[in-house]
């Protein structure tokens, strides 16, 4: 297990490599809302599509009385 520490700590970015990853994050943010939105549709998770207008449509309206 020591010898996977050392590794780990060996293993520095550089300068490049970090400003090539702090670029990525805004598209890593919207690839993963994408991937949530397709989750939540796909999956129809009443919980949450409750609240989309025009979606919540499709679920029937408790009658009142």
């Amino acid at each position: 297990m020591d010898h996977v520490k050392k590794f780990l700590c060996a293993i520095k970015p550089t300068k490049g490599q970090q400003e090539m990853a702090k670029a990525f994050i805004p598209s890593a943010g919207y690839f993963g809302m994408a991937g949530a939105l397709a989750l939540i549709y796909f999956t129809d998770w009443r919980l949450i599509t409750n609240y989309i207008p025009l979606y919540n449509t499709k679920y029937p309206k408790p009658e009142t009385k």
